[in-house]
């Protein structure tokens, strides 16, 4: 690893992506033994595309930040 400068240093690091949000609190619950009605999965559904935007906004901070390849 290359000395950094104490004064210097922090001038050469990259800079911070702007913050992820939290993924919401799952708005399912489940139900032992029961059939799940339309509108139990459309919370699933719900969740699952909340859950897609919130690893596509990290994936796309990882990737601007060079830590990943595009």
């Amino acid at each position: 690893m290359a000395y950094l400068n104490p004064g210097g240093g922090k001038a050469r690091e990259g800079t911070q992506a702007a913050a992820q949000t939290d993924m919401a609190a799952v708005t399912t619950t489940a139900t032992a033994g029961a059939t799940p009605t339309k509108a139990e999965f459309d919370k699933v559904v719900t969740d699952l595309t909340a859950a897609r935007a919130t690893i596509n906004g990290l994936l796309a901070k990882l990737r601007a930040a060079g830590l990943i390849a595009s």
